[in-house]
């Protein structure tokens, strides 16, 4: 995995041995992206569709599609349902992309919007599920998320 951070912006690339269009059967729908992402995802795969996540009992990250490009990317808005979040909702920027790479993809994700100290927290999170993305590609069951 390799994680780069600025104050306001948080990358991770990794490797999967998988097709883009396997990888992107986890992005597009939320069943999928349940597998890997949180306990439970409701998601509209469209510009302006609803995306939320139950990540565990107390915290639900809820956005927006802005972008979704099949095979190759998706754009979501995201941030945390409740009071006195300091990521609200709509407050940040998730950019997955994904590079076919000789029989493999790499899957780029960025996070902006976000302060130094948020995006430190958040790249603890990203470290957790985007190995659970992999291994699911990869034909692999990470099994129950134990955050959820």
């Amino acid at each position: 995995m390799t994680i780069a951070s600025q104050s306001d912006v948080l990358e991770l690339e990794m490797r999967v041995a998988a097709s883009p269009e396997t990888v992107f059967g986890f992005l597009n729908n939320g069943e999928g992206m349940a597998r890997w992402f949180g306990s439970q995802v409701e998601l509209d795969p469209q510009p302006g569709g609803a995306i939320r996540v139950q990540v565990n009992e107390g915290q639900v990250a809820r956005g927006e599609i802005v972008e979704i490009v099949p095979n190759e990317r998706v754009v979501f808005t995201f941030g945390w349902e409740g009071e006195d979040q300091v990521v609200p909702p709509g407050a940040s920027t998730v950019e997955i992309t994904l590079v076919e790479d000789g029989d493999g993809t790499i899957i780029r994700l960025k996070h902006s919007g976000l302060t130094a100290e948020q995006a430190a927290s958040h790249k603890e999170g990203w470290e957790h599920y985007l190995p659970r993305l992999v291994e699911l590609a990869e034909g692999g069951d990470p099994g129950a998320d134990p955050w959820g």
